[in-house]
């Protein structure tokens, strides 16, 4: 079992369809097939071998999908790094992972010249460099329990520890949704949006759009105009994106302007999704949003709402193959109605993290992965997330889950984006706060927002602290930071 074989296969049935276009660049899967076959002789050519890691830090490219096709087809281990990362972050990566090569795009280079050889990914010679190398026909025999993907977490919790996803894992998360959740088909445009390093772009997009035969249309950096321009250009039917896309393209003055009537699904993850606005966007575009969860650590997809059932607010029923537990902080099972942890066991669940048994010990107990997400459960199954467990604030001893919060801020006309964060506070322990970013031309004050939460929330719940801001610190992903957002 190989994810490589899925380009092959492909590339046989479909030579001539487009596979991956970036605005006038087109890439049909002939054409990207045998490019990652000329990657696999370079790297055979370098020394690399099954199993060896290779990192890749690249933006939203063709490029991108052709060295990682490559690295799987050779049987190595793909890295996959954010191209935003300096060089002391660059080299902590690439010495955790013990990677033998770096596959830099060429504007990084400086940044990357450490701790690994360095191969630059330049537009301008990258044809005539693979031209340059055989092209290995053959996709490289692996284990169902190898490691294909080495997915590296945020970090939000000490350093980032890379998570062991095999080739089983992914090979049947892509098969889930590209069949159970998206009915994905040849004849699907799928938005590129999110970051390829990331798990769910490059799951959810780049590999579910290679093993059904569909178009990739790439976007290396988000904006919400660029993003409609290219869902009515290329006729998108499959968006896949976070909360922060779907507000940003809501709250766009001209959203009217844009054909997206070949949009037949949307895909949402990475964080919580306000209510208000997959209601607005629902009605403002037509298209329905399917929420879901997961985590790099389970490939990334363990639970989403299907297109004939689905519940607002909710990230849906755990997919075919993996069961969801809710427990309290000892273990044991939370009382029917009561928030718990999320555990998860099943096919889509990590490896371990890679050279750290303890962390692994620690995270995968007798064979359920804790994800430090709290959620409810209702009478039909669905789960509802309430927060990240190191979020949550304890306000005089009352439990306020910064989520329910969210939810109302996001009911005021003026608000795009909202964060609600604890404060230390001396007499209670934690106070709430809320950071908020306005709509474009709308008006707000602090005590507008402050009043508005406490007219519709108990009075332990409403922030005590509101900040108006430009805009909200996201990473990569365009997910919001609250770890860096600081009111205290």
């Amino acid at each position: 079992m190989n994810l490589a074989a899925n380009l092959t296969a492909t590339a046989q049935r479909r030579p001539d369809k487009v596979a991956i276009r970036l605005d006038d660049a087109v890439l049909t899967y002939a054409e990207f097939d045998q490019a990652s076959q000329r990657i696999a002789g370079l790297l055979q050519q370098r020394g690399v071998r099954a199993g060896d890691r290779v990192a890749l830090m690249a933006p939203n490219v063709p490029h991108w999908a052709i060295v990682y096709y490559g690295i799987l087809r050779a049987g190595a281990i793909a890295v996959p790094m954010n191209p935003l990362l300096k060089g002391r972050e660059v080299a902590y990566y690439l010495s955790d992972s013990g990677s033998k090569l770096l596959f830099a795009w060429h504007g990084f280079r400086e940044d990357a010249e450490t701790g690994a050889e360095i191969v630059t990914i330049d537009p301008a010679t990258f044809g005539d460099m693979l031209a340059s190398f055989p092209a290995v026909d053959e996709v490289a025999k692996r284990a169902d329990d190898d490691t294909a993907v080495l997915l590296y977490t945020s970090g939000t919790t000490g350093a980032p520890k890379g998570a062991e996803l095999t080739n089983a894992n992914l090979t049947r998360n892509i098969d889930i949704c590209a069949h159970d959740l998206f009915a994905a088909t040849s004849d699907d445009v799928i938005f590129g949006g999110l970051p390829l390093f990331h798990v769910f772009g490059q799951t959810c997009g780049l590999n579910v759009a290679v093993a059904v035969g569909a178009t990739l249309t790439l976007l290396p950096k988000f904006e919400p105009a660029r993003a409609l321009e290219i869902v009515q250009r290329d006729r998108v039917t499959i968006f896949e994106g976070v909360p922060t896309m779907y507000m940003t393209m809501l709250n766009h003055p001209e959203r009217g302007q844009y054909d997206v009537s070949n949009l037949r699904l949307c895909a949402s993850g990475g964080a919580a999704l306000p209510v208000e606005v997959l209601t607005g966007f629902e009605q403002t575009f037509g298209a329905a949003i399917l929420e879901g969860y997961g985590l790099s650590e389970t490939s990334p997809v363990a639970s989403f709402n299907l297109a004939d059932r689905r519940r607002a607010g909710s990230i849906g029923t755990p997919i075919a193959g993996v069961e969801f537990r809710l427990v309290d902080d000892a273990g044991n099972d939370a009382a029917p109605g009561e928030v718990g942890e999320i555990v998860i066991r099943g096919h889509n669940v990590m490896k371990g993290y890679w050279g750290k048994p303890d962390a692994t010990a620690a995270a995968i107990k007798d064979g359920w992965f804790h994800s430090g997400d709290l959620a409810r459960r209702d009478d039909d199954g669905y789960y509802f997330i309430v927060d990240r467990k190191k979020d949550l604030i304890i306000r005089g001893g009352y439990n306020v889950y910064p989520r329910e919060i969210e939810e109302v801020v996001y009911e005021h006309p003026a608000v795009a984006e909202a964060a609600v964060v604890g404060i230390p506070h001396d007499q209670w322990g934690e106070e709430v706060g809320a950071v908020v970013a306005l709509k474009p031309g709308a008006n707000a004050t602090d005590s507008d927002i402050q009043q508005f939460v406490k007219d519709r929330v108990a009075p332990y719940k409403y922030p005590r602290v509101v900040r108006i801001v430009d805009a909200l610190p996201k990473g990569p992903t365009g997910k919001i930071l609250k770890r860096e957002i600081r009111l205290g």
